[in-house]
């Protein structure tokens, strides 16, 4: 009798109390097949109704895919920052900023099939160095007239666009607006800097080593038409240009010693080609003239007083990128020592043709007080040719596999991280227009300390509390570069910084 019973009720989950009638002869096959029938069926709407009722029907994603995408991330930050700068001139006059600001950066990015990958990021300001906007901006009597809490300060601009090849394990290629692919540090680089033109990266594991080599050509400024007929713009001063490219070659080693222990170095050199000749101020700003670094003298530097009319918008030539051969060498040692983690950390760039950018600065700030159509700027009266060096060394300690969080490139619950750095930077050593807004003010002839200290609250949400303090270096000069939020001051004597940030990262 039990032989036909698992035929019957075989199907689904066989009921002992039908089994039972049947092996007494109290029901037929038939009739146990259907009441099993009917409790399969209501069982099956009780699901059904459940399933209505608690839990919603599946549909398809209204966000279509295209089924060549490998994967794709939604990443970004949303900041908000308390920030007050101060700079003092030699006559001790100074100026300050207490500014609330905020910022976003909001991208995608991930891979495609057959090795491709791809990356987009939009931010808040336009600013390459910055992504920060202060609040209140557009509140006053600004035309026309639209009262405070404005937005037009505020913009989605494209921060990063690339598109990138990785055929094999050791090699990739990068074309676009993108990430920094060089292993570097603030005291060359601004961190918001995304590069554009291309980037080559190589890697390969020799035994406890993972070599590494990094190649960039980035374009630094479209000067189009590079050629045009004779006196086609006569009025502008040139007939043809040069297109300027930064030219990067990097070579490192990341050295395991033990499992706890690594050292990283990785010199690399900056070379400048194509730097266009001084076209009478065709360009803004201009890359092409003669980096002098100088401001102007105190009784007609006041800010608002109209004074400074070059083709750059500061005294003197703050822009040009002659005479820049810049040897670069930053380095890392990491231990990982528990319950914390400590790295020693440092770079030292020189600029191995500043002996001429010095003697050509020197030079220019005299042609430039003789030509009366210029304002009157600090002469150099000698060239400064030893100031062609800049280094960075500091000290971070932090929770375990939190170092980082004062940069907030990681994030974890109840992490901490505590840095801090010495830098020096002569005025005549680095590429100004790529030097860091905040420490200090994007601007050269400087020195100070930097500190830090960053605590997770949560997985996403960061507090960063920063403090900087500098002073001039060398007193025959001014403190050149190109920083936006103080440029009415050359030179600075003293410079502080001090920032409070509230970081959501996701």
């Amino acid at each position: 009798m039990l032989g036909p019973a698992s035929r019957v009720l075989g199907a689904d989950a066989p009921d002992p109390v039908l089994n039972l009638m049947l092996e007494k002869g109290m029901i037929t096959e038939d009739e146990a097949a259907k009441v099993q029938a009917q409790v399969n069926a209501r069982q099956t709407n009780l699901a059904a109704m459940y399933q209505s009722e608690y839990q919603p029907q599946r549909t398809d994603s209204i966000w279509k895919i295209s089924p060549g995408i490998k994967n794709i991330e939604l990443y970004g930050d949303l900041r908000t920052r308390f920030e007050e700068r101060k700079a003092t001139d030699p006559a001790g006059e100074d100026i300050e900023l207490q500014r609330y600001r905020y910022a976003a950066r909001v991208g995608l990015r991930g891979e495609v099939y057959d090795d491709f990958y791809y990356g987009f990021r939009v931010e808040t300001s336009s600013n390459p160095r910055s992504s920060w906007v202060t609040m209140g901006t557009q509140s006053g009597s600004s035309a026309p007239y639209s009262g405070p809490f404005g937005k037009s300060a505020a913009g989605i601009n494209i921060g990063q666009i690339y598109l990138g090849w990785h055929p094999e394990s050791w090699f990739e290629v990068t074309a676009g607006k993108m990430p920094n692919p060089l292993y570097t540090s603030s005291l060359v680089w601004s961190p918001s800097i995304n590069p554009e033109g291309l980037a080559e990266h190589l890697k390969y594991k020799v035994g406890e080593a993972d070599v590494f080599a990094n190649f960039g050509q980035f374009v630094y400024q479209d000067v189009n038409p590079v050629q045009s007929p004779t006196g086609f713009f006569a009025g502008l001063g040139y007939n043809n240009a040069n297109q300027p490219f930064l030219l990067a070659w990097q070579g490192g080693v990341d050295y395991h010693l033990t499992k706890k222990v690594d050292f990283k170095v990785a010199p690399v050199l900056y070379d400048y080609v194509g730097v266009p000749e001084n076209f009478a101020n065709a360009f803004t700003p201009d890359f092409g003239g003669t980096y002098v670094g100088q401001g102007a003298p105190s009784s007609v530097s006041g800010y608002g007083s109209g004074v400074g009319n070059l083709s750059d918008g500061y005294f003197a030539n703050q822009t040009g990128i002659n005479n820049l051969y810049v040897l670069e060498i930053p380095f890392e040692l990491n231990f990982k020592l528990n319950p914390f983690d400590l790295r020693l950390f440092g770079d030292y760039a020189q600029n191995l043709d500043g002996s001429a950018r010095a003697e050509a600065a020197a030079a220019q700030s005299i042609n430039d007080n003789a030509n009366t159509a210029l304002s009157p700027i600090n002469v150099i009266h000698s060239p400064q040719t030893h100031d062609t060096k800049a280094y960075q060394v500091g000290l971070a300690i932090g929770s375990t596999n939190s170092l980082g969080l004062v940069n907030g490139t990681t994030a974890r619950k109840h992490s901490w991280e505590v840095r801090t750095y010495w830098q020096h930077v002569e005025q005549y050593s680095l590429d100004p227009n790529l030097l860091d807004l905040d420490f200090f003010s994007g601007q050269e002839n400087l020195q100070g300390i930097y500190a830090a200290a960053a605590y997770g609250f949560t997985d996403n949400f960061i507090g960063t509390f920063r403090y900087g303090h500098a002073g001039r270096i060398n007193d025959k000069l001014g403190t050149g570069g190109t920083g936006t939020d103080i440029p009415q001051m050359n030179p600075i004597n003293e410079f502080s910084i001090f920032q409070v940030d509230l970081t959501f990262k996701f």
